[in-house]
C-alpha cells in the first residue's frame, strides 16, 4: 500500500511539472506572437519618441556666443588630449564630392532608419528583450536634451576652418538650411551626439542578440563609419561622440533601475511547484 502511494506521488509529480512546462511554453509563444503582431507600435513609439525628443531639442534657448565659446573650449581641451584630428578628417572629407554626398545621406537618414530597423528586428526576433532595450533608448534622449540645454556647443563647420559638406555639395529638401544658425533646427544642440548614442544603441543589441558573424561584424562597424561621417562632415567633435557614450550608458543603468534587471538579462518562468511540496 505505502509503494502504491509513493508510485501515484511520483507519477502526480511528473505530470504537473509536464503541466507547468507547457504552459511556460505557451507563454513564450503567446508573447513571441504578440511581439510579432506589433512591430508598427514599435515603429509609431519611435516616431512619436524622435518627433517629441526634436522638438524639444529645437526649442532649446540658443546663446550663439556661449556655444562658440564652448566650442573653443572643447577644441582646446581635444588639442591638450592630442585628439583634435576633425579638421584633417574634414578637409579630406571635402575634397572628395561623392564620398561627401554620401556622408551627407548618411548623417541626415541613417541613424533613424537603422535604428527603426533595429527596434522591429528585437520585437520581431527577441520580444522580451524589446522593453527594456526601449527603457535604455529613450533614457538615453532624455539625458541627451539635459546636455541640450546646459551645454549648447556650435559644431565644428559653424567654426573657422572648417568646411560645411552640406552647403558645399547640398542636399535634398531643406536640411542644409535648416542645419544653419537661421533654420528651424538647433545647430548648437551638439553636445553629446546622439548620431553615436543611437548607432551605439544598435551596435550593442546587434552583436549581443545577432548569431551570424558577418552581421555582428555589420553591428560594429556601423558607429565606427558614423563616428568617421559625423567628423568628416564637421557635425561633431570627438568629445560630443564621448557625451553619447555617457548619455548611453545612463540610459542603460535607467533601464536597470526601472526594471529590475539589465537588458539582454535572460527572462526566467516561474518556478515549478511540485506535487510533493504542495502535499508537504
Amino acid at each position: 500500500m505505502a509503494v502504491g502511494t509513493e508510485q501515484h506521488t511520483a507519477d502526480g509529480s511528473s505530470g504537473d511539472e509536464e503541466q507547468e512546462s507547457s504552459r511556460g511554453r505557451h507563454r513564450r509563444v503567446r508573447r513571441q506572437r504578440s511581439g510579432r503582431l506589433r512591430w508598427w507600435h514599435e515603429v509609431l513609439l519611435i516616431a512619436i519618441g524622435y518627433a517629441i525628443y526634436t522638438l524639444i531639442r529645437n526649442t532649446v534657448p540658443r546663446h550663439g556666443s556661449r556655444a562658440t565659446a564652448n566650442a573653443r573650449d572643447i577644441e582646446r581641451w581635444e588639442r591638450d588630449l592630442g585628439i583634435f584630428h576633425e579638421h584633417a578628417w574634414n578637409d579630406w572629407l571635402a575634397g572628395q564630392h561623392v564620398l561627401s554626398v554620401v556622408s551627407n545621406y548618411w548623417y541626415a537618414v541613417a541613424h533613424f532608419l537603422v535604428t527603426i530597423g533595429v527596434a522591429v528586428w528585437i520585437l520581431w526576433k527577441h520580444p522580451r528583450h524589446a522593453r527594456p532595450l526601449r527603457i535604455a533608448w529613450y533614457s538615453t534622449n532624455v539625458f541627451a536634451l539635459f546636455g541640450f540645454f546646459f551645454y549648447p556647443l556650435a559644431p565644428p563647420r559653424l567654426m573657422p576652418g572648417f568646411v560645411d559638406t552640406v552647403a558645399k555639395y547640398g542636399l535634398w529638401g531643406s536640411w542644409g538650411k535648416e542645419g544653419s544658425p537661421d533654420g528651424a533646427s538647433n545647430p548648437y544642440a551638439a553636445m553629446p551626439s546622439m548620431h553615436i548614442g543611437w548607432s551605439t544603441w544598435c551596435a550593442i543589441v546587434i552583436v549581443v542578440l545577432a548569431s551570424r558573424w558577418w552581421v555582428k561584424a555589420l553591428g560594429i562597424a556601423y558607429p565606427l563609419i558614423t563616428l568617421f561621417v559625423i567628423a568628416g562632415t564637421g557635425n561633431h567633435y570627438f568629445l560630443d561622440a564621448v557625451g553619447g557614450l555617457i548619455a548611453l550608458g545612463l540610459g542603460f543603468v535607467t533601464a536597470r533601475l526601472l526594471t529590475g534587471a539589465w537588458p539582454f538579462t535572460p527572462e526566467r518562468d516561474p518556478p515549478v511547484q511540485l506535487a510533493s511540496a504542495k502535499l508537504a
